[in-house]
């Protein structure tokens, strides 16, 4: 995550007579949206979690980060691995790691947090898009055909789980319109949650949500995986993925206008955790935001030669290749 004593698993603070000289590095702020090892985000989480409140107890919500960890990779009973490209494992430690670092800026802000509410925003990250996975019992394509329904599939897992786990009362009910809000089908101001403060519960979990995966520095690479999933759903009209790229700069202005909106602006408090951590007051996820959709221009200029401008993670050649079989 950070500076100076920069190291992946720990939050640390910059001494006070360093912060002026010493400004984190390019590596060190790619090294923030870095998040495919689940232990290594954990670290990251879960010191993170030690500035929120030193006194808080990992016990329950490690438990529930191991057991999506393991839906994701095929060992948890019952369920094959989630084998979606887009809404991956990474996607969802993004939006995990994402909200943790913006309940420390709510922290910060003075709007303190209790336990409980720590654990159920984590909870709704981990479960918001637990609904591509499948059964044993269903066969056939990738999960993406559930694009759709996929948030209230997750919803349905979440109860049962919050059941056999024996969750403490009430977290389910809060949990389920917190999740809800992850749908892009559902106007958030409308979803009814049982009182004002889980709906700043639920604002954190969207903004997340939305920030935790444009600001990752595959996410344009990773736009051809969701056509791909999309087309798989037979969702959206998007004529191919070189239409889709085109059509996300006015997804972006949508979602900027809900992040100022519904979600209260909620974001600006991730200027707040970098201030704290890194020593600069900087939002270093709308800033690489904005650097994926200054690029995303570019690209959009070249519809002949697009494919060339997505070089990272061998994720164009992937998707072309997947495109051809679908």
């Amino acid at each position: 995550m950070f500076p100076v004593l920069f190291t992946i698993n720990r939050c640390v603070r910059w001494p006070d007579a360093l912060k002026m000289d010493n400004v984190p590095t390019s590596a060190e702020i790619n090294s923030l949206f870095a998040n495919s090892e689940p232990g290594a985000v954990w670290g990251k989480a879960s010191s993170c979690l030690a500035r929120i409140n030193p006194s808080y107890d990992t016990t329950r919500i490690k438990s529930v980060f191991d057991d999506v960890i393991s839906l994701f990779r095929g060992d948890y009973p019952g369920y094959s691995s989630i084998k979606t490209l887009y809404h991956d494992m990474p996607h969802t430690l993004d939006v995990f790691l994402c909200a943790v670092r913006l309940m420390h800026g709510v922290q910060l802000s003075g709007n303190r947090l209790g336990d409980d509410e720590i654990t159920l925003v984590m909870i709704a990250a981990l479960m918001h898009d637990i609904g591509y996975s499948q059964t044993d019992g269903e066969q056939g394509g990738t999960g993406a055909q559930y694009t759709q329904t996929h948030v209230k599939r997750g919803i349905s897992f979440m109860k049962k789980y919050a059941d056999a786990k024996n969750l403490p009362s009430g977290y389910a009910a809060a949990l389920e319109p917190m999740m809800s809000g992850t749908d892009p089908a559902l106007k958030f101001s409308l979803i009814e949650f049982p009182d004002e403060r889980t709906r700043q519960l639920g604002q954190i979990v969207v903004t997340a949500d939305l920030t935790g995966q444009m600001a990752d520095r595959t996410y344009l690479e990773k736009l051809l995986f969701l056509y791909l999933e999309f087309k798989e759903a037979h969702f959206g009209n998007y004529q191919n993925m070189f239409d889709l790229l085109k059509q996300t700069n006015t997804f972006y202005s949508v979602t900027r206008q809900k992040l100022d909106g519904d979600l209260a602006g909620m974001y600006r408090m991730l200027s707040l955790h970098f201030r704290d951590v890194m020593g600069v007051e900087n939002n270093y996820y709308l800033e690489a935001i904005e650097k994926n959709l200054a690029y995303l221009s570019k690209v959009t200029e070249h519809d002949e030669v697009y494919l060339s401008m997505l070089k990272r993670g061998g994720i164009a050649e992937k998707s072309q290749n997947l495109d051809a079989t679908l």
